[in-house]
Formats: C-alpha cells, structure tokens, sequence
C-alpha cells in the first residue's frame, strides 16, 4: 500500500506543481463563484464573515500561486503549503462560525451591527475583529442554499479540500 501511494504520488499530474495549480484554480472559482453571487442575478451583498471567508480563500491562493510560480524544492513547497494550509484552516475557522451564527434560533441572534467599513475605520483592529467575530444579525441570514447548503457550509468544503491538498504537499516525501 505504501508503495502504491508513493507510485501515485510521483504521477506527472499529482507532481508539486500541479498540485499548486490545482489549489490556485479552486480558489479562483470559489472567488468567481462569490463575485457571481454579489454582482450577478442573485446580488447577495457579503456579510463581515463572509468577507474574512474571501480574505482567507484569497490568501490561500495566493500562496498557491506563489508555490505554482517558484516551483521550489521540498523545503520550499513545504513552507507555500503550510502558509496555504494555515489560511485555509482559518478559512474553516470563520466558516464554522459563521455556520454556528446560523444555527441559533431567532431570539439568540444578535442585533444587526454596523457595516464592516464602518467597523475596520472606526475601531481599532482587535476590537473591531472582537466585534465581527462576536456576531451580527446579517451573518445569521441563509440567503441562498445549492444542493441544501448554505454558503458558509460550502466554504467549509472547500477549505477542507484546500485543506487537505496543502497536508498532502506538506507531508509527502520530494525526492
């Protein structure tokens, strides 16, 4: 079994470089997806946690795309991944979160807060990140659901999935 692994692994299309591709074009999607939600048929205007759920999915493809253009060796693609890994994992983070919010019933929701440009140039950063992640009435909202799950649920697909393509980079053994 391990050997079989290991031959899979050295497949030109699951090689570092591809791997890195692949996790840079989720991202693009899921980003295209989330642009296509706010400005295109279904105008979803993104709650503060959705808005940190982009940030997270931005930054992992970023460094996705940094691993993908600098092709390093194993110490490298190690650090891309874990850099990417982390940001999916905080991705995850703010999903579940978010996911939780959802799920209080209607007299546990907190009140409707101010918007999040309002909230990042009047507060200082850590009181104004206390604030979004203590929760707003409009991060509570289901909106819009695809195949019963509601955009938080897929983010956390997503970063899962992300997820695991950066442990698989972080883990395997480069010759």
């Amino acid at each position: 079994m391990l050997t079989l692994r290991h031959s899979l692994l050295r497949h030109p299309l699951l090689s570092p470089r591809m791997l890195n591709l692949a996790g840079l074009l989720v991202c693009v999607l899921a980003m295209a997806i989330a642009l296509w939600l706010q400005y295109g048929p279904v105008a979803l205007e993104p709650c503060p946690l959705c808005t940190f759920q982009r940030l997270a999915m931005i930054a992992a493809g970023a460094f996705f795309l940094l691993a993908f253009l600098h092709n390093p060796g194993a110490t490298g693609q190690r650090i891309w991944n874990a850099l990417a890994g982390l940001s999916a994992l905080t991705g995850a983070g703010v999903a579940l979160r978010h996911m939780w919010l959802q799920s209080l019933p209607e007299d546990e929701v907190p009140a409707c807060g101010p918007g999040l440009d309002y909230i990042m140039d009047v507060f200082p950063l850590w009181d104004a990140l206390r604030m979004v992640f203590s929760g707003s009435g409009e991060c509570a909202e289901i909106d819009w659901t695809f195949l019963g799950l509601t955009i938080p649920q897929q983010a956390l697909l997503v970063f899962a999935g992300l997820l695991v393509l950066a442990l698989v980079q972080l883990f395997r053994r480069y010759r």
